[in-house]
C-alpha cells in the first residue's frame, strides 16, 4: 500500500509562511532625548538557539567575520503530532474536473489533520531590545494568528492555518565572569493546525453510459433484446455544471454482444 511516490510541500509551506510572519520586525534605538539614532531590521534564521550561542561563546567579541549578530530572531520545528479534534470523514473525497475538454477527473481523499510546533528564540545583548521585539509580536496573538496557504495547489485548495502562541519564557544567561558577554533570550512556544494531504489519483470523465438488457440467465447463452444508453445533455458539460440526460433506448434481434475492448457489436 505504502511507497507510491507523491510530495505536496504542505509541511514545507507551513514553515516558510510561519517564518514569514517574523521576517520584518524593525529594531529603533533612540538617546535620551528620544531622536532615533539607528533603525535596523532584525534577522531571521531557522536553526536551534544553541547553534547561536555556541557562536557567540567562542567569539564573545564579533571579531571575526560571521553572520552571527545580536538582537537576531531564529526558529525551529520542535516537534508534529495528530490532532484527533479535527478529525474528518475519511471517505470522502475531493474531486476536480481538469484538462482542455474537462475530460479528466482528479480526486483525493480527505485530508489528516495534523499540529506542527515551533520554538521561536528572541537574542539579544540589552534589555530593551528585547522586550521591544517581544512588544512588536505578542498583540498579534489572541491567542491565535491566522495565515492563509495555498494548502494543495494541485486540487486548487487554500486552507487558514491558525497559529498558536502556547507559552513564553525569559531567561538572562550569563556565560563565565560578571563581565563576560550577555545574551537575553526569549522563547516562544508556538503551534500551526494543519493538515497533510495523500495522493491525487486521475481518472477519465464518464461522458456515456450503457447497459445491455438480455432475454435469460447468462448460463443459456440469451440474446440481447434491448440496449439503453445515456448522455449528458449538454454533450460539453462539465461535472460542476447543471445538465440533464439524453436516453436512448434500442431494440435488437441480431443475436450479437458488445465487446467492450474493441467497442463493437459482435
Amino acid at each position: 500500500m505504502l511507497g507510491q511516490s507523491f510530495y505536496h510541500e504542505t509541511i514545507r509551506n507551513v514553515v516558510v509562511s510561519f517564518g514569514t510572519i517574523f521576517n520584518d520586525i524593525q529594531l529603533v534605538r533612540k538617546d535620551n532625548a528620544g531622536a532615533i539614532q539607528q533603525t535596523m531590521k532584525v534577522p531571521l534564521a531557522y536553526g536551534p538557539r544553541q547553534k547561536f550561542l555556541v557562536r557567540l561563546n567562542e567569539d564573545a567579541d564579533l571579531s571575526k567575520t560571521a553572520a552571527v549578530t545580536l538582537p537576531r530572531i531564529g526558529f525551529e520545528i520542535s516537534g508534529l503530532s495528530y490532532d484527533p479534534t479535527r478529525k474528518l470523514n475519511r471517505v470522502q473525497k475531493f474531486k476536480k474536473v481538469k484538462g482542455t475538454r474537462s475530460d479528466q477527473l482528479d480526486s483525493q481523499y480527505m485530508p489528516v489533520p495534523y499540529n506542527i510546533e515551533f520554538d521561536l528564540y528572541i537574542l539579544a545583548k540589552q534589555s530593551d531590545d528585547a522586550l521591544q521585539i517581544v512588544e512588536q509580536i505578542l498583540p498579534y496573538f489572541q491567542p491565535d494568528y491566522t495565515v492563509t496557504i495555498n494548502d494543495m495547489a494541485v486540487m486548487g485548495i487554500k486552507k487558514d492555518v491558525p497559529i498558536i502562541l502556547n507559552s513564553i519564557s525569559y531567561e538572562d544567561d550569563y556565560q563565565g565572569e560578571f563581565t563576560s558577554r550577555r545574551a537575553i533570550i526569549y522563547s516562544l512556544s508556538f503551534a500551526a493546525k494543519f493538515y497533510l494531504y495523500g495522493p491525487v489519483t486521475s481518472q477519465k470523465v464518464i461522458k456515456t453510459t450503457q447497459a445491455d438488457q438480455y432475454t435469460d440467465m447468462p448460463d443459456q447463452s440469451p440474446k440481447r433484446q434491448q440496449r439503453l444508453t445515456l448522455t449528458p445533455d449538454p454533450s460539453t458539460a462539465d461535472a460542476d455544471d447543471d445538465f440533464g440526460f439524453n436516453e436512448t433506448t434500442s431494440f435488437f434481434e441480431d443475436a450479437k454482444n458488445y465487446n467492450p475492448v474493441t467497442g463493437a457489436d459482435e
